[in-house]
């Protein structure tokens, strides 16, 4: 099979060393004949170009591997390839997340493959795992730890007793955080992985608007004040369904120590499903860095090679947003002057600046934060995981 790679940044380069060191007849088996840079790049290679009509024109490329990221011209890319008849494999969450359904008809109508497994939980087998529970049972609950990069960390804040600037630092330095890391600490990147994993497991485009709130405020004091309570913060991402209705969310949240979530360490993620008859499964492993990513791509790639076809997607299936399903206690760290912000919840002071709010709606509860913002703009705030409910 000849495959082009569009963009040769971390994921792209990581694709081509892999394939160029074949280990498996499998991975022999695939070529990389073109390899699409920016125009005004040195040509390192002699298979790199700058004109990607020249990929699409070329009747000996079977397949074109995506990972320029971002949604332009991703987007627009992906859309001439899949209608130049060639298969698509891509590691763009952010694409992926808004043009799914539009990917997947494109794909159908001109008979080959879009196939996007790197996009969510980077070498875990995460979207085919879904995609298999969903065989069998209705999957009504999603969540988990979706970002390497904010669990890397988070765990080393816990324990190492580090500052959240002095870790960010030290997770840029090791390539494990960009040079603007807003998506990653921020939530947006975790956001998109829930989309996708939302639209499949329900079979319908998520387009709504979610409350979102990252680890951009978390101090060195809130890791230790959880800890003293019994909790370790995770950046989680989580979905849950109740009949024709679904409920979205990103924030930090606390499990107890013991908990599996509480110890994943470094940049690993865990993802976890809920069905009907197969109960809970955790799927646990590298969520990002450059082989680990790329390996998902190659194993999506050598699937399309071997006319493996996975399960599909109409996305034609009918739900509400429903902000009323996802209910939690929360700490929230805010100036104490702001109580009257909260005062129709139910409350009580746990130390100076923490209080413990007790059963809201998540999205009344990032509401109030946002307000709590505007005023305190450190505030920071995480809910509780409550085991007995699963998710």
């Amino acid at each position: 099979m000849n495959i082009a790679i569009l963009g040769f940044g971390t994921i792209g380069s990581g694709v081509y060393e892999i394939i160029q060191h074949a280990a498996t007849d499998e991975v022999k088996n695939l070529h990389v004949t073109h390899i699409l840079i920016r125009k005004g790049k040195d040509k390192t290679l002699p298979i790199m170009c700058d004109d990607i009509q020249t990929i699409f024109d070329d009747p000996q490329v079977d397949l074109i591997v995506e990972t320029i990221g971002g949604i332009e011209p991703a987007h627009t890319h992906i859309m001439n390839a899949i209608q130049a008849k060639k298969h698509v494999v891509t590691a763009n969450k952010a694409v992926v997340a808004k043009y799914l359904k539009d990917f997947n008809a494109a794909a159908v109508n001109n008979d080959v493959h879009f196939y996007y497994e790197a996009s969510t939980g980077g070498g875990i087998p995460w979207i085919q795992g879904l995609e298999k529970a969903l065989r069998i049972d209705a999957v009504d609950c999603i969540h988990g730890i979706f970002n390497g990069t904010s669990n890397y960390i988070l765990d080393h804040m816990y324990r190492y007793q580090a500052t959240f600037d002095d870790v960010l630092k030290d997770a840029q330095h090791l390539g494990y955080a960009e040079a603007d890391p807003s998506a990653d600490i921020d939530g947006f990147d975790i956001s998109n992985k829930i989309r996708i994993s939302a639209s499949i497991a329900y079979n319908h485009p998520i387009t709504d608007q979610f409350p979102i709130f990252g680890i951009r405020n978390i101090l060195k004091e809130d890791v230790q004040f959880f800890s003293s309570k019994g909790f370790v913060v995770k950046l989680i991402a989580k979905t849950k369904r109740k009949g024709n209705t679904y409920d979205c969310i990103v924030e930090p949240m606390l499990f107890g120590k013991n908990q599996i979530e509480a110890n994943i360490q470094e940049n690993y993620n865990l993802i976890s499903l809920h069905g009907d008859t197969i109960g809970e499964l955790k799927f646990y492993g590298q969520g990002a860095g450059k082989l680990a990513t790329a390996n998902a791509v190659i194993q999506d790639i050598i699937d399309i090679s071997e006319n493996k076809s996975h399960r599909q997607c109409s996305f034609n299936n009918t739900m509400q947003y429903d902000s009323t399903l996802c209910n939690h206690d929360y700490i929230l760290r805010c100036n104490p002057s702001l109580q009257s912000l909260f005062k129709e919840l139910e409350y009580e002071p746990i130390a100076h600046s923490y209080f413990h709010i007790k059963h809201v709606e998540a999205t009344k509860m990032h509401a109030i934060l946002k307000e709590i913002l505007e005023c305190d703009p450190t505030a920071f705030m995480a809910s509780i995981y409550e085991e007995e409910q699963s998710c």
